[in-house]
């Protein structure tokens, strides 16, 4: 891939929607917390060896995979019995920001770029990482799929996000890591989108071929207009 085919128009760009969790912010706390952690947890809290615990959970994860439950951490805490927003301060040393991000969003700000954090966390996950980050002194709104009632993957997701929050879609980009959620932003019409190369700092580069990807921020900065 060229180097001019990952840098977006910024010209033609007013509006920049960003996810947070693989994009933002390094996706290994929340790999590591659903993963690990809770697995630990679920085992020591249920007399179960963290094989069982872990062939237990994984049966409830696909079961809510793509739904908004999925991201719910009240809706954890009730099917599990435990209290997810303990368990995530457990372990949030391990919250981070990706390289680049800071600066990139103070270069959107000073070129006039809308910032837009648009993401399936749910507000308490949401709250935790904005005390252990400073992302969101760089953002002008920040959305979460519990506003809106659907997860970013839904076809609806996007019109009602339009509703809340004013763009349009022939001048915004999107940033995220799920291609699910690209997929479904492409078919509303947002005509620029970029995908995360590698949203887990631990694990391996993540390519899909539909979209162009972002490694570093900082080869997509836009100059101040």
């Amino acid at each position: 891939m060229c180097k001019d085919s990952l840098i977006p128009p910024w010209p033609e760009i007013d509006t920049v929607l960003l996810d947070m969790d693989g994009t933002l912010l390094d996706l290994h706390f929340d790999t590591h917390f659903w993963l690990e952690h809770v697995p630990i947890r679920y085992a020591e809290a249920n007399s179960l060896s963290l094989e069982q615990a872990r062939e237990q959970l994984m049966i409830r994860y696909r079961k809510a995979e793509g739904k908004l439950e999925w991201y719910c951490v009240d809706y954890w805490s009730d099917q599990l019995n435990l209290d997810i927003e303990i368990l995530k301060q457990e372990v949030d040393h391990l919250i981070s920001v990706r390289p680049d991000v800071i600066s990139f969003l103070q270069a959107l700000g000073n070129s006039g770029k809308q910032r837009v954090l648009v993401t399936n966390a749910h507000g308490k996950s949401l709250s935790l990482k904005m005390k252990k980050t400073p992302i969101g002194d760089h953002l002008d709104e920040i959305i979460t799929a519990h506003d809106i009632g659907l997860p970013k993957e839904h076809s609806n997701f996007w019109e009602r996000l339009q509703q809340r929050q004013s763009f349009s879609p022939a001048n915004t980009l999107l940033i995220d890591d799920s291609i699910n959620v690209l997929n479904s932003a492409e078919k509303y019409g947002i005509k620029y989108l970029r995908a995360i190369l590698q949203p887990d700092s631990k694990l391996d580069p993540d390519p899909h071929e539909r979209f162009i990807h972002i490694d570093r921020f900082a080869d997509i900065i836009p100059l101040a207009e």
